[in-house]
């Protein structure tokens, strides 16, 4: 892999070390990011390879992670991306966002709040406002679909604890669990998120749909209402 750092052309590689024949060989899983970002990018720019261009804009926004925060116009700033290249690797985000939840036999089972986590943090973690999102659930506890309620600040004067539940009774779900974040990065419930639970739990009993648990996620880390014991009676 050390030849892919000086070699300034994909093609003067040997072909077993170049990135779409080692994906072809050896799986995707077998490259690390950058190489996967090359694919998407097909050619660099003078002096770079495009494995190179997509060490350096890993670096330019701190990771994965960031570049997924970023926006288009952010990405398409970078040298050697332009807009083209900076649609597509958006699109292959967004696409990998939504493959967990698009195959009925491949829907992820929730047993935990870390389930939660893992389904929904990466995205939520990047937002600049409050979104809050409800997992529809069906019996066997497999999400269904994350629907997206509310944007902006999540409060009891502006959520509508009907609205809520609205995407549950149509899908006839039994149970749901509610997530939203903090742009701040600070995952701690505050007195409004409490509210609020404890508003949809009540509204949760007379539609007979049970709210399993309420998660805040912050950056790198989140918070389960129901462990801590706010709103859910233990």
């Amino acid at each position: 892999m050390n030849d892919i750092s000086k070699s300034y052309r994909i093609h003067d590689l040997e072909k077993s070390e170049r990135p779409r024949e080692r994906m072809a060989n050896l799986g995707p899983q077998a490259l690390n990011s950058a190489e996967l970002i090359a694919i998407l990018l097909r050619v660099g720019v003078k002096g770079e390879n495009a494995v190179q261009v997509g060490h350096r804009l890993l670096q330019e926004f701190d990771g994965l992670a960031g570049l997924h925060r970023a926006s288009i116009d952010e990405v398409q700033n970078v040298h050697g991306i332009g807009f083209a290249k900076a649609v597509t690797l958006k699109a292959a985000i967004e696409l990998g966002r939504r493959l967990s939840i698009t195959s009925p036999d491949e829907r992820p089972t929730i047993g935990s709040p870390s389930d939660v986590a893992n389904l929904v943090q990466f995205e939520m973690s990047s937002l600049e406002e409050e979104h809050l999102r409800v997992l529809l659930l069906n019996t066997r506890n497999q999400v269904l679909d994350v629907v997206e309620v509310y944007q902006g600040s999540i409060n009891s004067s502006v959520v509508r604890v009907g609205e809520i539940f609205t995407p549950a009774v149509r899908r006839k779900c039994a149970s749901i669990i509610v997530v939203h974040n903090h742009p701040s990065g600070d995952p701690t419930p505050s007195s409004e998120d409490i509210a609020v639970t404890h508003a949809m739990i009540e509204a949760g009993k007379l539609l007979d749909i049970e709210i399993l648990d309420h998660i805040v996620i912050g950056q790198g880390a989140y918070i389960s209402l129901k462990e801590k014991g706010l709103a859910f009676k233990t």
